[in-house]
């Protein structure tokens, strides 16, 4: 399974792509990124949902599950800081 992008990489390519040029493809954006047209749709779900415009998990909720205990973290205490 491929890791998602960093969040920083899908800021930069959603501004990058609400503030290009007219005749400026989102094809072409993702040339330059070096990514597929999908992940960049993708881009733009991702930050509709982390700024509440769409229902679905956010970047922070699901950076959160993510999140392994470290050693002689409890269960608890992993729960307790995703609160």
């Amino acid at each position: 399974m491929r890791q998602p992008c960093p969040k920083e990489f899908r800021d930069d390519v959603v501004s990058v792509a609400l503030n290009r040029h007219e005749k400026t493809t989102i094809a072409q954006i993702a040339k330059d990124f070096g990514v597929h047209e999908g992940t960049i749709n993708k881009c733009f779900g991702q930050a509709d949902i982390d700024a509440g415009n769409k229902p679905g998990r956010t970047t922070d909720e699901s950076d959160d599950e993510a999140r392994v205990p470290v050693a002689g973290e409890s269960a608890d205490q992993l729960c307790s800081t995703r609160l």
